[in-house]
C-alpha cells in the first residue's frame, strides 16, 4: 500500500454534497501522516477543470506536467473530502509555488473554528 505525503496529487473516488454518487477524480492530500497510518484515511481537497465556473477560493494549478494532471486545473479548497487512503492513485505533486496560495485559502476558511476553538 502506497504511503502518501502532504501536497500529493492523487486519484480517488470524491463524494458529492448534493448527490449520492462518488466520481473518480484527482485531489489534494493536504492531512495524512498519522491519518493515514493508524485510520487509512487522507484529507483531501477536490481539483477541478479550470473550465468550470470558478468559486473565490479556488487556487490554479500551475505546473500540470508536475501534478499529473492532462488540462487546467484549480484546487477547490472550499471542497474538502475524507478518503480511505486504499483506494486512492498516486498521480503527481503540487508544485511548490503553488502551496502557499492553497495553506492560505485553507487557513481562511479554518479561520471561524480556530478562533472559537478558544472558547472551549
Amino acid at each position: 500500500m502506497p504511503t502518501f505525503e502532504t501536497w500529493n496529487v492523487v486519484k480517488v473516488p470524491f463524494p458529492y454534497a448534493d448527490r449520492p454518487v462518488r466520481q473518480r477524480r484527482p485531489a489534494l492530500v493536504v492531512a495524512c501522516g498519522e491519518l493515514e497510518t493508524n485510520h487509512n484515511l487522507l484529507w483531501v481537497l477536490m481539483i477541478t477543470s479550470a473550465e468550470n465556473r470558478g468559486w473565490p477560493s479556488d487556487v490554479p494549478v500551475g505546473d500540470l506536467e508536475a501534478a499529473g494532471l492532462p488540462a487546467p486545473s484549480v484546487v477547490r479548497t472550499a471542497k474538502v473530502a475524507v478518503i480511505d487512503s486504499r483506494d486512492a492513485e498516486l498521480l503527481g505533486s503540487l508544485a511548490a509555488g503553488d502551496r502557499g496560495a492553497v495553506s492560505r485559502q485553507v487557513g481562511h476558511h479554518l479561520t471561524g473554528m480556530l478562533r472559537a476553538g478558544g472558547d472551549a
